[in-house]
């Protein structure tokens, strides 16, 4: 029998990666048991409600949701679906669904992560008919594939691939159809920190290259020079999780940098608490009344350290420049 291989400081590193995709998921389905947003889909991916978690954290991933979910359903509705979308590192992200129930469906929504988030998210899928049936009903012929590794139906495909192999990722989505032809969204949320400057400066140019049309939506830290963005990082060490693109994650202007340097003809960001208000102020108002909220001040330096930003290219003239909050 073949020793096993003694696990090197990447793959400690991975492995803490992939566990960030459970702490999110856990989150959401706490967020959602609490009514801050509705998703019927998150509780077959998790199974337990779990331990409470502090409001400044739910109302944290409630600005998340609606913020990315605002841009990403303005981009299907300027395209009308006519479209395709990227989700890079997705977890057990359930956006698939919403939009179909939502009547927003482009004409593929490819997901891409680890084999093991893959696999454990392709078993669900098959086991769960909740999930299963909405993916039956999208696809028009018998050739469906669904392996342990990737599943690809008529509009929605799954695929296990590294994102710092480009090569990989590029060939793998062409292989499942992806048309560099059609307006693409591309999405990653608390991704590219963890890549190295290098290797996401790598995957975003990739995707400028290949996209004529295109808009990248990339949530995750900011401003993390300071003391609060210290402990934040000192936190995740501690967990083995190294925020290998920090330096990139110094301030709104930096990460507009990122992708205007690789060829994006615009790009914009904003930290989560100034989505936060801009978000519909009556829905902002409901949740508020969910949970009482201690330390309005640490709700504040949270939302602060985390920001949305998006970067488009737009050789179809549909004014993509146009989508902000």
């Amino acid at each position: 029998m073949a020793a096993r291989q003694p696990l090197t400081d990447t793959d400690t590193a991975d492995e803490a990666v992939r566990a960030t995709c459970d702490d999110a998921t856990t989150c959401k389905r706490f967020a959602t048991s609490k009514g801050y947003w509705k998703d019927p889909y998150v509780q077959y991916f998790v199974r337990s409600v779990g331990e409470r978690k502090a409001p400044e954290i739910n109302r944290g991933y409630y600005a998340r949701v609606r913020g990315v979910n605002h841009l990403l359903d303005a981009f299907i509705r300027k395209t009308e679906c006519d479209c395709q979308i990227i989700n890079l590192g997705a977890g057990l992200d359930t956006t698939f669904w919403r939009l179909k129930d939502e009547n927003l469906m482009p004409r593929k929504y490819f997901e891409v992560d680890f084999p093991t988030v893959v696999a454990r998210k392709i078993h669900n899928i098959k086991t769960k008919p909740p999930l299963s049936k909405p993916l039956i009903e999208t696809h028009s012929t018998d050739s469906l594939l669904l392996d342990g590794h990737s599943l690809d139906s008529d509009r929605y495909c799954i695929i296990s691939a590294d994102l710092r192999d480009i090569s990989n990722l590029d060939e793998k989505l062409k292989k499942f159809q992806l048309n560099p032809e059609l307006p693409t969204l591309l999405l990653s949320e608390c991704v590219l920190v963890y890549m190295t400057p290098t290797q996401s400066s790598n995957l975003v140019h990739w995707a400028a290259d290949t996209f004529h049309t295109a808009m990248f939506i990339n949530y995750e830290q900011v401003n993390m020079s300071d003391r609060f963005g210290q402990v934040m990082i000192e936190n995740l060490q501690r967990r083995q999780c190294n925020l290998a693109g920090v330096e990139t994650c110094q301030s709104l202007d930096s990460q507009r940098e990122r992708f205007l340097k690789a060829g994006w003809e615009h790009a914009d960001a904003l930290d989560m608490m100034t989505v936060y208000s801009v978000l519909p102020q009556d829905d902002v108002a409901r949740i508020e009344r969910l949970e009482f909220l201690d330390e309005r001040e640490l709700l504040q330096q949270l939302l602060q350290h985390y920001s949305i930003c998006w970067a488009t290219k737009d050789k179809l003239k549909l004014s993509l420049a146009q989508l902000a909050f």
